[in-house]
């Protein structure tokens, strides 16, 4: 059957949408658009108009490359305002013989039963393992005989408001919400190989406002966590550190961004404009600004290690998958083999489907590709999604409405939602003093640009 399909990213620098023809298991990009983001910040929703005018602006670039209409689109959402909580259950198994029926009730109590906050909404309840009976490790238990399935469940929810927000930003679009799935989520279904989610893999979206991690175990996510950091904040380090407007930091990461300068990048000096005075210029050498990038960035990637290290799943894990904008910065494997080792680490941009556009085969495009796959079915074996359906790869378009609160068989369940990673705003401090550079060859005793960037964050703390 002929499917039209659109996803939109909602990020906190760009939205991007595409539209795909879909024809059983082929996916064709037939149109994409894209507009700077307005209304939202660190991925959640501050002003609805504004970001309602930008999501309708990238639809309809869209629309017009395709030359079709859509109505309803399968939306990212950040992780900023969610919670997730594993859930063990099980049921019974009706005439001896697991269908979907089955599955569907083993999803339907671990819901009922997780004891969800009333404020929080149900985006996403991925079975990550089955038991049939005795038998551990069921990797697809439909057809199979048994009399009791049990199953653990990865449960992502949302802050009510803020889905509702989200919601609304969508319909000033233009469009109804067909379906939510996590960025992460999304990026993972167009970035990991199967071998990886075989064995065990974390993937890290790492966006300008945001770094996304989710952790793939079994047959489905696992864990998933959010950081409020993300490329963005190199820049904003920077132009304090320099004391030189954020556009021209930026300007100066996009052009020199190198984790790894060689001897002769870093003796080179910048000239560069000071705040308040546009004829006031300051030389610095870029061995100071590779400094203050470099901090940044490994004081991230250490965050995100922890957090794995929190998830207690390092030792099923084999190795990280990085993507998105930030994963681009020159030295950033490096930098992330260092961190996550001894954990393998790959770079990675969205797979390629037929009309993928150049523009969408950067890392920075992975999760609105994903978000076209979910679409045409490549999401996991099953899952309950925000609609309330649940979803089997054996028949992608053969849903099954759940009631949450009217079933009542028992299971078995243990909880223990996820704390949100801490929010770092404010720029790194710790800059080793042997890679300190004089912005001159002047002997004067003024202290250098970088020992001035230190006393400034100390007085921060």
């Amino acid at each position: 059957m002929n499917r039209i399909i659109l996803g939109v990213d909602v990020g906190s620098t760009k939205i991007c949408s595409i539209i795909a023809d879909v024809r059983g298991s082929d996916v064709q990009i037939i149109g994409t658009g894209a507009c700077k983001t307005q209304g939202v910040k660190k991925g959640a929703i501050v002003n609805i108009e504004q970001a309602g005018s930008a999501i309708r602006k990238s639809i309809h670039e869209a629309k017009l490359m395709a030359g079709v209409d859509v109505s309803k689109a399968i939306v990212s959402l950040s992780g900023a305002h969610t919670k997730s909580i594993n859930v063990s259950g099980s049921a019974n198994v009706m005439d001896r013989e697991v269908n979907i029926d089955t599955i569907n009730a083993a999803l339907s109590f671990a819901v009922h039963n997780a004891g969800i906050p009333k404020d929080y909404s149900i985006v996403h309840v991925l079975p990550h393992h089955f038991r049939l009976n005795d038998k551990e490790h069921v990797e697809d238990p439909i057809g199979m005989t048994g009399s009791r399935l049990e199953v653990d469940t990865h449960i992502v929810t949302v802050q009510t408001a803020s889905l509702e927000n989200l919601k609304k930003a969508i319909r000033l679009a233009g469009v109804e919400i067909e379906n939510i799935v996590l960025s992460s989520y999304a990026a993972s279904i167009a970035v990991l190989h199967e071998d990886e989610k075989d064995l065990g893999v974390a993937c890290i979206d790492m966006g300008a406002q945001t770094c996304e991690l989710m952790i793939y175990d079994g047959n489905s996510m696992c864990y998933n966590d959010f950081l409020g950091v993300g490329s963005n904040h190199i820049s904003s380090d920077m132009a304090r550190f320099l004391n030189t407007p954020l556009k021209v930091a930026e300007e100066i990461k996009i052009k020199f961004g190198n984790l790894l300068p060689s001897a002769e990048e870093q003796n080179r000096v910048l000239e560069i404009p000071r705040i308040g005075n546009n004829e006031e210029t300051i030389d610095v050498p870029l061995r100071d600004i590779y400094c203050v990038m470099g901090d940044r960035v490994k004081e991230t990637l250490r965050i995100l290690s922890d957090s794995i290290g929190t998830s207690g799943l390092k030792k099923q894990i084999t190795g990280v998958v990085l993507t998105g904008g930030m994963a681009n910065l020159k030295g950033m494997r490096e930098f992330a083999s260092a961190a996550f080792s001894p954990l393998s680490v790959r770079l990675a941009r969205p797979t390629e489907i037929d009309g993928l556009f150049d523009t969408l085969k950067d890392s920075s495009s992975s999760v609105v590709v994903g978000l076209i796959l979910y679409g045409a079915g490549n999401f996991t074996n099953y899952e309950k999604d925000s609609q309330n359906n649940i979803r089997s790869r054996h028949n992608a378009l053969n849903m099954v409405e759940s009631n949450y609160e009217t079933q009542t068989q028992t299971m078995q369940t243990s909880s223990d939602f996820q704390i949100d990673l801490r929010d770092l705003d404010q720029p790194s401090a710790d800059i080793p003093e042997n890679q300190v550079g004089n912005a001159s060859d002047s002997r004067d005793e003024k202290p250098s640009f970088l020992q001035r960037f230190k006393a400034w964050s100390r007085d921060l703390f």
